[in-house]
């Protein structure tokens, strides 16, 4: 019975600490910005103007431009598929899935 009392302790305590996941945590850098830390794993400045300045800073980059938003495939050094080509969104050419 006690061993059945710590383990359900145990899988309560685990489901309190991932009730927070997917959420928007605001915190302050070590130099006193205020930023926002995303669920995916990014972080922005709260401040706009600031984040903006990041974001001009961040588009020099070239490993920031490898597939556009909202592009189809490049992998494994695919072409990548932009919205309006004609092959963009066509699904597949099997002819057994069709």
């Amino acid at each position: 019975m006690k061993q059945a009392m710590v383990m359900l302790l145990a899988f309560v305590a685990g489901g309190l600490v991932q009730a927070g996941e997917g959420t928007v945590i605001e915190a302050t850098t070590a130099a006193g910005e205020k930023v926002q830390l995303l669920p995916d794993g990014r972080w922005k400045f709260i401040d706009q103007v600031k984040q903006a300045e990041a974001k001009k800073i961040a588009d020099t980059y070239p490993e920031n431009h490898l597939r556009p938003e909202g592009a189809q495939g490049g992998w494994f050094g695919t072409r990548v598929l932009m919205p309006g080509d004609k092959d963009y969104n066509r699904g597949t050419l099997n002819p057994k899935m069709r």
